[in-house]
């Protein structure tokens, strides 16, 4: 057995490596996979295999580590076969927010002093109506609709479809828009 390649001997250790396997996983496929990979991994390192030195201890050591290195890898993953929380953690390219962010302040500038100044001071600044009407000098009503055309407007010059969402990243921009037209982000 000293002179043999120890490559040829790994078949005689696997029913040991398997009831090794059962039982750790306590799972017959699990097991059959944990064994794959201790083999695979045995045979691609097969140069570090001491010749005289003991084989299946060896072995037992490579299933050992891969069992636990498997289950401290499965702790630190999250579920999430709907995908729910991968599409929570996902962020937008940060270009594809600088290109939406200027078309948005080239048609906001595009605006009427009155609509651009209440869309500022109600969406983007969040003052109330009420506030913006005292601070410009004019009735509730009249903010109000200055905001209202400056939002239809600004949706006109963007080219959104009715009820298309505006696709920012800029919560300033977001804000401006969000009465009229839904937003994500």
């Amino acid at each position: 057995m000293s002179g043999a390649n120890p490559r040829d001997e790994l078949v005689d250790h696997l029913p040991a490596l398997r009831a090794f396997a059962l039982s750790l996983t306590r799972d017959g496929a699990s097991a059959d996979d944990l064994v794959q990979d201790t083999i695979v991994k045995a045979w691609t390192n097969i140069e570090k295999f001491q010749p005289g030195t003991n084989l299946r201890a060896w072995l037992f050591t490579i299933l050992r580590n891969t069992f636990y290195s498997a289950r401290r890898k499965t702790r630190r993953e999250v579920s999430d076969s709907d995908g729910i929380h991968a599409a929570r953690q996902a962020t937008r390219p940060e270009h594809d927010g600088r290109l939406a962010m200027n078309d948005f302040k080239a048609a906001l500038l595009q605006l009427p002093d009155e609509q651009r100044e209440a869309l500022i001071l109600v969406g983007g600044s969040g003052f109330s109506y009420e506030e913006a009407a005292a601070m410009t000098g004019v009735a509730v009503g009249t903010v109000k609709s200055r905001a209202n055309r400056g939002r239809r407007r600004l949706a006109e010059l963007l080219h959104m479809a009715e009820g298309e969402e505006l696709d920012m990243t800029d919560a300033s921009t977001l804000a401006v828009m969000a009465v009229n037209h839904p937003v994500s982000r």
